[in-house]
Formats: C-alpha cells, structure tokens, sequence
C-alpha cells in the first residue's frame, strides 16, 4: 500500500508540474517580443491582412481562452498548426519527424557518460590517492569545466577538419541507416556526454568512497568475503543509488545540451527546431517542443523514482 501511494504521490507531482510547466511556458512566450502575424505575412502586411491572419489562428482571443483552448488540444496530442517556419502544417508532424533524432543522440550520449564515469569513478575510488585516481579525478574537473558547444567545435576540429575520420555537420536519420546515424551522431553525442559523465564519476567516486568505510564493509571484509565480492556486493550496491539519482537529475542539462549541439552539428531534432521557431516568431512551436522536453524529463525522474525506490525499500516507508 505504501508502495502504491508513493508511486501515485509522483506520478500528481508530475502531471502538477506540468500544468504549471505548461502555463509558464505559455505566459513567457505571449510576452515575447514580436508579432507572429507579422512575421508570418511580412512587415508590409496590411492591417486587414493582420487582423484576419489574428482572427482565423485564434490569436485575438482573451489570454485565458487561448491557454484553455491550446491545454485542451495539448492533451489530445493536438499542439495546432505552425504559424510562420512551416505555415499551416500541424506542429506534431513537425515533432514527430523531428523527435527520433534527438532521441537518437540523447541516448547515444547517455549511454557515453554512463560508460566513462562507471569506469572512471570506480577506478578513482579503488585507487584512491593514487596516480589513476589523480588521472581520474583531474579528467572530471576538466569536464566539468567544458562548454558542450565548446567541445563540439574542438572535436569537429580534430577528428573532423584535421584528421578527416568523421562528418562535419549533418546527420543521418536512423530509420535511414542505423549505421550511419551512429557515425554521424558520434561527436555530437561525445560533445554532450563529455561534461555529464565528468558530473557521473565524481558523484559516483564521492560515493563509494563514503560507502566503503561503512561499519557493515568493514564486517564484511572481517568475514573473509574477497575484495571484488565485498566491493561488489556492499559498496557498489550501496552507492548506486544517489548516482542514479544524478543521472535522472542530470537529464534536464542534456535537453539544454541538445539544443546548442544540434544547431553547431547541424543535426535536424527539436533542439534546432525550437531554435528556429524562436528566431521566427512562431511560438506554438516553441511551446510544443518544450511541452515534449519538459515530458521527457518529468517521466525520466519518475522512473528514477521508482527504480530508486525498489533499490531503496525505505523510501516508501
């Protein structure tokens, strides 16, 4: 039971910080700068030629009405037709195309910082103090410290400008060719995860470091159990629960990393299609792909949530 009211108890939280999500988002961009009818007709429109353009999208409705109308479309998966980048093609079209590539290279990174900061926040942590663990540590500052879009133009320089080993710009949809859409989305995947897996492995080796000087490690080992099983077993275990924690948490940074490295990468996701959109007045499409942000992110922490909770049985109680 108790199990059940906290699952329920985050999956209210999300669906509450959506509507909320939702309203802001749709409140900062009504008060954006710039008039989507203008942008869309041009500044010589008439203002005949306005006020219809206004009329027929619904733009001269009450505030209230238009967040009423746009919410309940939003939950029917409708988000409304494009005003000015695509002109009356619906925007979930334009997202749906779009979508896959973004996902694409999220999870292509994720797995990228995974991989790095298991590895390397492991070895700082059972070498500590020693020239592996100075390595280790000092790789993680330096991430940290990186710009993603910094780094992207340091590995188009290097692996693509000087040594000639991978594109430049463009990408390849994986629904094209899976190959392809792993060679063209590398960098733009290594540009991302370089600074969250430098976040992973200090959080990780922070960790294990605290779990390892537990008194029932300390039992354990005094029962003969090998290093690599107590450490497996009881240190490790133990410690990967905040590091999953960092990793869902880190999820809202790798959205934000999406958006600049798709537009230096030329990469064509939601990142760069929201970037668009904003330069071109056209904020129903601005606020549908932030609406699909904000939905990966809330539903990426609710599953932390739970795995967090079925490792952890006490945060239920």
């Amino acid at each position: 039971m108790k199990t059940v009211q906290f699952i329920l108890g985050r999956f209210l939280g999300a669906v509450a910080t959506m509507f909320i999500g939702a309203l802001a988002v749709f409140l900062v961009m009504q008060a954006a700068p710039g008039d989507p009818a203008l942008a869309a007709l041009g500044e010589s429109a008439t203002p005949e030629a306005v006020a219809a353009f206004r009329a027929e999208r619904n733009l001269d409705a009450p505030l209230a009405e238009q967040f009423a109308s746009w919410l309940q479309g939003v939950a029917q998966g409708d988000f409304g037709q494009s005003l000015t980048i695509a002109g009356g093609i619906p925007i979930s079209e334009l997202v749906a195309a779009r979508l896959p590539n973004t996902l694409f290279v999220g999870l292509y990174a994720i797995v990228f910082a995974v991989a790095i900061s298991l590895f390397m926040g492991s070895l700082a942590a059972i070498r500590r103090g020693k020239m592996s663990d100075t390595v280790a540590t000092s790789v993680s500052a330096l991430g940290v410290s990186m710009p993603d879009f910094w780094l992207g133009y340091v590995l188009i320089l290097v692996f693509a400008l000087t040594l000639g080993w991978l594109p430049s710009y463009g990408f390849t949809s994986p629904f094209e060719s899976l190959s392809g859409a792993f060679v063209t989305g590398l960098l733009p995947a290594l540009a991302i995860a370089a600074p969250m897996a430098a976040v992973f492995a200090r959080t990780l080796r922070t960790s294990l470091l605290e779990n390892s000087g537990r008194d029932y490690v300390t039992v354990a080992r005094s029962f003969g159990f090998s290093r690599p099983f107590v450490f497996e077993h009881y240190v490790f275990r133990n410690s990967i629960i905040p590091y999953i924690v960092i990793v869902g948490l880190q999820i809202r940074y790798l959205l934000g990393g999406v958006v600049v490295v798709e537009r230096v990468f030329g990469v064509p996701g939601v990142g760069s299609l929201m970037v668009d959109a904003a330069f071109a007045r056209d904020y129903p499409v601005v606020q549908a792909c932030t609406i699909v942000f904000l939905t990966i992110v809330l539903s990426v922490n609710f599953t932390v949530d739970i795995i967090c909770a079925a490792l952890d049985p006490k945060r239920t109680r």
